[in-house]
């Protein structure tokens, strides 16, 4: 048979295990941010709360985080987003939020881009004509989060602001004991998770000049030296964030699994 470019462009998968059911995703991107959204092919994700759910999946269904996110479908920053029914009753969706290390709690990027997806692919209703904003009510691992989404003619734009989940300082001037830098004084904040912020002068940085890799390390440091030391929480005064920014669609996939494959489930280096 002659081949021809109408004959490529037939949609077929290539030779797979019959028995594992592809795993089809939509790309997208927020400021060069990644998002892989899970369409088809995830079995159920069983629990009574959002909170049961990633308990299940990080128990019984982590080597779709590890086939969707590792090499040679993914890259270690390759962000996910697994949807799934939630409990709450002003919630459209719910999510569990995948990377190469896990599960997190929170991703601001990652509810831009699903405020997108959600109103495009139909899982809430489009707004009137007369209305070029959509409201999307997210459940996440962190709370409730209220995305809008810019609109016109029932589809969306690009541009999505949204409201996250209470946030608050935590405690001023910690200091803590970071290897290679000695005591250092940070500040702690929740918004969705717990953050330690702190100058990068201090760590003998600069955020202009110094290489990328180099900025992730200590930052990495920082966070694991953070975790060795306990904390308190108690009640505090917290403020609504708003953030805004753009997602974009940069495509499709279907993922497959080939018998004998011994990278089935991906790999990671470090």
């Amino acid at each position: 048979m002659q081949m021809t470019e109408s004959t490529l462009a037939v949609p077929r998968l290539p030779p797979h295990d019959p028995g594992t059911p592809a795993l089809s995703v939509v790309d997208m991107h927020t400021g060069g941010e990644p998002l892989r959204i899970v369409l088809a092919g995830c079995p159920e994700v069983v629990g009574p709360t959002l909170l049961a759910k990633r308990r299940y999946m990080r128990q019984h269904l982590d080597h779709v985080r590890r086939r969707l996110m590792y090499e040679p479908r993914g890259h270690r920053d390759m962000y996910g987003a697994v949807l799934v029914p939630s409990e709450l009753p002003d919630a459209h969706l719910g999510v569990l939020f995948l990377h190469n290390e896990g599960y997190s709690s929170m991703c601001g990027h990652a509810v831009l881009a699903l405020g997108r997806f959600a109103l495009d692919f139909g899982l809430v209703s489009a707004p009137p004509a007369s209305v070029h904003e959509a409201r999307v009510n997210i459940h996440c691992p962190c709370g409730l989060v209220a995305a809008f989404v810019e609109c016109e003619g029932g589809r969306s734009r690009g541009p999505v602001r949204f409201h996250s989940v209470p946030a608050f300082v935590l405690a001023t001037d910690v200091l803590v004991d970071v290897p290679g830098h000695g005591k250092v004084a940070v500040d702690i904040a929740y918004g969705g998770a717990f953050y330690a912020f702190l100058s990068a002068e201090k760590l003998g940085l600069d955020v202009c000049s110094a290489k990328t890799r180099d900025l992730v390390d200590a930052a990495s440091t920082v966070t694991e030296a953070v975790k060795a030391q306990e904390a308190k929480c108690g009640d505090f005064n917290a403020v609504i964030v708003e953030v805004s920014g753009q997602a974009h669609y940069t495509g499709t996939a279907s993922f497959i699994v080939e018998d004998g494959d011994p990278l089935k489930d991906g790999f990671l280096l470090k």
